[in-house]
């Protein structure tokens, strides 16, 4: 396999961490020597770099050994934002399944620590794929990853969340009614120009609701980068950054991992034409269908729903990133490069809606 631009270990993501982001580390050593066996300071902190929601870093102890945190962004945070608590708990939860997922060592709400609240996981090495197109692998290779990616999906919609003492982790049907409510109210609370789309999504939205019983763990932003891929194998080895995970309806995780699909051109480039450049990659038909059979499901009825409400929400959650920008405590420096990100989401999701139902059977 080439190495590639775009292709790299989380170690590769990391810089010196942002002065915003900085925390004293004393108070942390010592949380860290009493909570893991053989941990010894002093340590070396770096930050990741990519990341919009919580922030993320690479701690090394003095005898090599790598461990990753976890925590709340600085300031003031949106209502329900940056629940590194819920991340904690459901990836504890989903270790002994077949979801992959990085062990969790350990979690603190003592904010004198470091601050916020934040949790510790082992180091987990593999790479991050960023361009959903794969461009530098092969199209064996980006066959097999899709079929890894939508396995590890089906694998978590198909976890029994009673038998995994979940029941709490959310509530049984309704999900898509919250989903709208909760990102509209992110959206007004975080808002900076007036969007004419969105305030149509947040009218179109409610009045087109389909069946809204079916639940399941949702992961809430499942999408190839979120997935750490083994260091040599087109496999994922483990799903990261469960901030928005809850029980949900899991065609709003199979919509939100479709979007590559329906991205605006103008920000994300175009998967709908699949070419030679992009071999191997399934069509949004066979990955779906591929899904459906995983998951033992005959049909999938109002798909455009789905996609539209996934779409409104990425473009909330964006604004989201480019208000906490404004306001100096995002998680990346490149969150005050999404301001126009919003308005194209909401264009892509208008349009859609617009366009009218399809289905799958």
């Amino acid at each position: 396999m080439s190495t590639a631009k775009r292709t790299f270990s989380r170690t590769d993501q990391v810089i010196t961490v942002l002065a915003q982001h900085s925390f004293e580390t004393n108070a942390l050593v010592a949380w860290l020597e009493e909570q893991i066996n053989g941990f010894k300071g002093p340590i070396e902190v770096f930050q990741f770099q990519g990341g919009m929601s919580n922030p993320t870093f690479l701690i090394n102890d003095k005898n090599g050994k790598s461990y990753v945190l976890r925590k709340k962004p600085p300031g003031e945070l949106l209502p329900s934002a940056h629940a590194v608590d819920r991340e904690y708990l459901i990836t504890s939860t989903l270790i002994d399944t077949s979801v992959p997922v990085v062990k969790t060592l350990g979690f603190c709400e003592d904010r004198s620590i470091i601050g916020t609240e934040f949790f510790l996981m082992e180091h987990k090495a593999g790479r991050i794929f960023h361009d959903p197109s794969l461009p530098d692998l092969t199209p064996q290779e980006r066959a097999e990853l899709y079929q890894s990616m939508n396995r590890t999906l089906a694998h978590l919609h198909k976890v029994d969340y009673l038998a995994k003492a979940l029941e709490k982790f959310g509530r049984t049907g309704g999900y898509m009614g919250r989903q709208v409510t909760r990102w509209s109210q992110q959206y007004q609370s975080s808002k900076t120009e007036d969007l004419t789309e969105m305030d149509q999504l947040m009218l179109w939205l409610p009045k087109n609701m389909p069946d809204d019983t079916e639940t399941s763990i949702v992961h809430g932003d499942f999408r190839l980068e979120n997935l750490i891929v083994h260091p040599t194998k087109p496999e994922v080895v483990a799903v990261l950054d469960w901030e928005l995970s809850t029980l949900g309806h899991p065609l709003s995780d199979l919509a939100y991992n479709c979007l590559p699909y329906h991205w605006p051109k103008e920000s994300f480039g175009d998967m709908r034409g699949l070419d030679t450049m992009t071999a191997g990659i399934p069509s949004e038909r066979e990955y779906i269908e591929k899904y459906c059979s995983l998951t033992q499901r005959d049909r999938i009825e109002n798909w455009t729903f789905y996609l539209v409400l996934s779409l409104f929400r990425l473009a909330a959650i964006i604004q989201g990133v480019y208000y906490r920008g404004l306001k100096g405590n995002a998680a990346s420096p490149e969150a005050l490069l999404r301001r126009d990100l919003t308005r194209q989401l909401a264009n892509k999701a208008w349009e859609l809606a617009e366009r009218g139902e399809q289905n799958y059977s």
